[in-house]
């Protein structure tokens, strides 16, 4: 018999799970993704307004017996989003999970594989373009993966670096410059981190050193787009989340490789780089990571929430469903 349904909240979510153990949830459910155990529901979104949009995405995790949807609607930068677990045995609701503090977790975890997997072993430099609410996540996930020294940050005001880079300052012990400019934040940095809501290009090909690792996290719909198609051509690996979902909804990924399916071929899952443990190779100039959002990231990190919250006795009951039939009159 399925256990009672449970609502897990915010707090509880931070709670239960780390950014690193993040992380390594995220990895092994990617790896039953390779296995065939795990599949993506296609992404969907309506645009609200300008900018905003409404989403909804989901997953099957036949691996660990449970799937789910997330759905949210960004306004003006604000959401409350919230994941449902149901279980495949049965088809019972699990639980219901306040999923901002998840979502930004599964986002900066998804950066901590690609970093991980791609990145120089030895990266110690890195540069975050942006300094929203995803930002911080961002910048500890690739420091829980790599030995960094270094960060560099910029955005479009001057106010909110400043005020951003404090904020890491305070959070970690290594070095912090606001940069002035794009170029002084990205030049000679080993990994860089877009994280922005931009609706033009602003990462060239000529604004990036050989040997730096890209991760672009920030253009989710067609709406928004961070680089340019000149990097493409340097880069010796490109890896995604979701190969469905870049070519549904990534405005740079659709513009440079259209309809050329053997282009196409070049661009890989992250969960066959896990199944196939690739690594950076050798003498590599650039190495792109594109992550639009995927329902089996979210359900890798719902899964262990859920599991933890029942270990720890976490969690509120859901009152018990009562059958009802409708009123008809």
């Amino acid at each position: 018999m399925t256990d009672a349904p449970l609502w897990i909240t915010e707090a509880e979510v931070s709670a239960l799970v780390s950014l690193p153990e993040a992380i390594d949830a995220l990895e092994r459910i990617l790896a039953l993704e390779a296995r065939g155990e795990a599949e993506n529901m296609p992404k969907t979104h309506l645009m609200v307004g300008d900018n905003d949009a409404m989403h909804a995405l989901g997953a099957s995790v036949a691996g660990a017996g449970i799937c789910g949807f997330k759905t949210w609607v960004n306004v003006g930068g604000k959401s409350a989003t919230v994941v449902v677990l149901f279980s495949l045995e049965d088809g019972a609701c699990l639980a219901v999970i306040e999923a901002t503090a998840l979502g930004q977790m599964r986002t900066a975890a998804m950066t901590g594989v690609g970093t991980r997997r791609l990145a120089a072993e030895d990266a110690e430099v890195m540069a975050i373009v942006g300094s929203g609410k995803q930002a911080l996540p961002q910048v500890a996930a690739c420091a829980a993966v790599r030995p960094l020294k270094t960060l560099r940050v910029y955005s479009r005001t001057p106010e909110s670096r400043d005020r951003f880079a404090e904020a890491v300052r305070a959070a970690f012990d290594f070095e912090v410059i606001a940069a002035e400019s794009l170029q002084e934040a990205v030049r000679d940095a080993s990994i860089v981190t877009l994280i922005t809501n931009s609706t033009g290009a602003f990462i060239s090909n000529d604004l990036l050193s050989p040997g730096t690792h890209v991760n672009a996290m920030g253009a989710i719909v067609p709406a928004r787009v961070e680089f340019t198609n000149d990097v493409f051509p340097r880069c010796d690996v490109i890896a995604v989340d979701s190969l469905r979902g870049v070519q549904d909804l990534s405005a740079e990924f659709r513009s440079y490789f259209g309809d050329d399916e053997s282009g196409w071929r070049h661009v890989r899952p992250v969960s066959s780089l896990i199944a196939e443990n690739v690594r950076r190779p050798a003498g590599a100039d650039l190495t792109l990571f594109k992550a639009m959002g995927m329902g089996i990231s979210d359900l890798a990190l719902a899964i262990e929430i859920l599991e933890r919250a029942r270990g720890a006795g976490r969690g509120h009951a859901v009152p018990a469903r009562v059958r009802t039939p409708p009123r008809l009159r």
